[in-house]
């Protein structure tokens, strides 16, 4: 039995091309893999909030000597992180929005980069506590960013690749559906997303 956890990003909703990605990789693995398991966190309809002294403070402070200011603060935090170290696959959907990642993706992962419960640092630096999980990136596009002049514009695949890898997570396989708004490319974009879904 597999454990997925689906991170739903985009404030588009149901209308949401990411979402819709996102849905057809879990679809694809709950098929592959019978009796599977899947917890549903969507970003957008419950935002994790931005940090403040608050959060910053509550990450640093042992539990035992946490105030319950502190404790309040960190639940957002402990929550995520139980839920991505129960997940044995990790499905993300990633709009890119100004050819970076969703506000709200980014406050996800800013609750769960903690030192010491999702990254160390050793003699020979930073090691990902993170490890032996498998995720799929839902990215979508307006235009074409894997390829061609706009490709130095995508800071979503990169960006993503770099802070999940930080943390441990270097099994990483991106499905795009890309040219969302491009005549001529935009009618068969979603199909060909899925098509090139492969678990």
């Amino acid at each position: 039995m597999m454990r997925i956890l689906h991170l739903i990003t985009s404030p588009r909703r149901s209308q949401s091309y990411s979402a819709q990605l996102g849905n057809a990789i879990v679809d694809k693995l709950t098929a592959a893999h019978p009796g599977s398991t899947v917890v549903v966190r969507d970003l957008a309809a419950a935002p994790f909030p931005h940090l403040e002294e608050a959060h910053i403070q509550s990450f640093f402070t042992p539990d035992e000597n946490r105030s319950p200011e502190q404790v309040s603060a960190i639940a957002h935090s402990d929550e995520a992180i139980a839920e991505l170290q129960a997940a044995d696959v990790i499905v993300i959907g990633a709009p890119m929005y100004n050819f970076g990642i969703t506000s709200n993706l980014k406050s996800w992962l800013d609750h769960i980069a903690r030192r010491g419960k999702t990254f160390s640092y050793g003699a020979n630096g930073p090691e990902g506590l993170i490890k032996g999980k498998k995720v799929y990136l839902a990215i979508s596009t307006g235009g074409i960013y894997s390829e061609g002049a706009m490709k130095i514009y995508d800071y979503t695949e990169n960006y993503m690749r770099a802070v999940l890898g930080f943390m441990g997570m270097t099994d990483v396989t991106v499905v795009r559906a890309e040219g969302l708004a491009v005549p001529g490319v935009q009618d068969t974009a979603m199909e060909k997303a899925y098509e090139s879904i492969t678990v």
